[in-house]
Formats: C-alpha cells, sequence, structure tokens
C-alpha cells in the first residue's frame, strides 16, 4: 500500500505524456485484481438453466433396434461424429451476435481461396459446415473437438436435416387430398385437386394455395428425442425415433428447445458437460452409456 501510494504523483504526470503511457498501463495490467481475473476467466463456466451449449453435425447411418432395461423394443436411429472441430466464433461486438460455427468430416480437395481460409484457423477443411447460437459463457475456442460426450444420454435433443426429395407429386401424395369421385360423371380427373379459387371476386388464387408442386428436399427439424446410448469409442448417438434424411447424410443435433433448463437433462446427469466434455474426463468413461427408461417402473406391469 505504501509504494502504491508512492506511486501515485508519478502516475498523475504520466497521464501527460504519451511516452510515459506504455508504463502506466503495464503497472495495471500487473496489478494483482488483474491476475485474479485472468485466473478466474482460464476455468470452466458454470452451468446454468439459461446457458444455451453448441449443437454438432453428425452423419446419419440408419436406424437400429433398442431393448431398454425392462426389455421394451424401441426403433432407434444412430449417428456418427467424424472429426468435428469448431471452425470460427461468432462474437456480439463484430457480429451482433453470439455464434460458434462447425465443421464435420475432413475434406482434401478445396478451392486455394477455402484452403487459405482453413489453414489461418490451423484446422483441416470440413465438407459439413453450420453454425449455432449459443450463449457467451457456452463458447468454445476454434480448433475445439467436439465428440458423442458431448450429450447424456437421457436428455432431449433436437435433430434438422433435408428430408428425402419425392420430385413433382401431385396434390393427393403432397397434401393427402382426397381426390374427385371415382365415377358418376368424372373423367380423366380423379387425382386432380378441383377448384383452386372463387368466381368474380377476388378474382385469383390465395398465395399460399395447396397445390401440385416439388415434394420434399425442404429442412426438417424433429424435436425432443431422446438419446438412449452413447458408444465414446465409436462417436455414435443413438436416438429414439426417426429422423429426415437419407443415410449417410449430415444432420444437426443440438439441445432441446422446448425442453427448458434442466428438463433437457436427466436428473442424475446435471450439470451436463459444460461447455463441453473435458478431455480427461473423456478418457476415464466407459465405452457405452446407456439411459434409463421408465422412470423405475415395469411397462408390462397391468395397471390396477
Amino acid at each position: 500500500m505504501n509504494s502504491l501510494t508512492k506511486l501515485l504523483p508519478s502516475f498523475a504526470s504520466a497521464i501527460t505524456t504519451k511516452s510515459a503511457r506504455p508504463i502506466l498501463a503495464a503497472c495495471i495490467h500487473n496489478s494483482a485484481v488483474v491476475r485474479q481475473a485472468a485466473a478466474t476467466s482460464d476455468q470452466s463456466p458454470a452451468w446454468t438453466p439459461h446457458s444455451q451449449r453448441v449443437g454438432i453435425i453428425a452423419r446419419k447411418k440408419g436406424m437400429s433396434t433398442f431393448w431398454d432395461e425392462w426389455g421394451a423394443r424401441m426403433p432407434t436411429t444412430i449417428l456418427q461424429l467424424e472429426d468435428v472441430q469448431v471452425l470460427d466464433v461468432r462474437t456480439e461486438e463484430k457480429h451482433g451476435y453470439t455464434a460458434l460455427q462447425v465443421g464435420c468430416t475432413n475434406k482434401k480437395n478445396v478451392t486455394k481461396p477455402m484452403a487459405i481460409h482453413y489453414s489461418k484457423l490451423n484446422v483441416q477443411p470440413k465438407q459439413s459446415v453450420a453454425e449455432f447460437r449459443v450463449t457467451t459463457d457456452a463458447v468454445l475456442p476454434i480448433g475445439t473437438s467436439l465428440s458423442a460426450a458431448h450429450f447424456v444420454p437421457g436428455q432431449f435433443v433436437d435433430v434438422t436435416a433435408p428430408s428425402i426429395g419425392k420430385g413433382f407429386a401431385g396434390v393427393m401424395k403432397r397434401w393427402n387430398f382426397s381426390g374427385l369421385p371415382a365415377s358418376h360423371g368424372v373423367s380423366l380427373a380423379h387425382r386432380s385437386a378441383g377448384s383452386t379459387g372463387q368466381r368474380k371476386w377476388p378474382s385469383k388464387v390465395f398465395k399460399g394455395k395447396k397445390m401440385a408442386g416439388r415434394m420434399g428436399g425442404k429442412s426438417v427439424t424433429v424435436q425432443s428425442l431422446k438419446v438412449l446410448k452413447i458408444d465414446t469409442e465409436l462417436n455414435l448417438i443413438y436416438v429414439k425415433g426417426c429422423i429426415p434424411g437419407f443415410d449417410d447424410q449430415f444432420v444437426q443435433v443440438k439441445d432441446a428447445v422446448k425442453k427448458h433448463g434442466a428438463k433437457r437433462f436427466p436428473s442424475d446427469a446435471l450439470p451436463p458437460p459444460f461447455p463441453t466434455i473435458n478431455e480427461a474426463s473423456l478418457e476415464s468413461m466407459p465405452r457405452e452409456l446407456i439411459a434409463n427408461s421408465g422412470e423405475g417402473k415395469d411397462p408390462f406391469t397391468t395397471k390396477e
């Protein structure tokens, strides 16, 4: 304290001269308060119910069958992570929002501008790139690897992928129209849409009218799917139910948005890995992590 008091007059005179300003900045950044703040920032932030973690990109490997501890059979979709890394960071100061850019599956042949771009980031070029909104406490550095253990068994996720394209389809296939009568005056128009408008007013077809057109090939999100199993060695995620897209399709997986806070995760998995799973914790994990189902109740017992 005495040494700081003696330096105060010199600080006052140093502010007025440009040559002495670096000395003043060095004294401030070497203070105990700044050193304590730097040590705190190196530690991983704590998860809160308002935290939003980053999502991942995976490949859909197909569907299979899963039996829980009671012997109940459930359909499941298998997703595999391949070289998933954080590629870029979007900040509130520079871009106006906070997000992380994530890439999946290394790519060999890229254009020269993209090769220079990835070389500056010091990561391998990726086949699929997506962006996920996160909170400021869930920001990860560039180059961070994401594994299947980023999710926990029993939690709920949202899966987004392009649906399988069906080509140009009629209204009966595309919108489940019943079609026109099969007899009694209908000729060569049994599967048509019928009337699409009115008479003199408004003399037009309203926008959004369900008509024949291209079916499928659009981004579809299936919400609140349960994670049944995690394979830490092969980076596999077993998700209950079906998801859009064909086999080997890139899909986006993130924490369910309609399950708020702790409702996204099972009670025995709180807090979840945040911002993601630690490498040291990943090495000590077993290969298979299986979720408990039925809340401890046998689903085959008769109701009283």
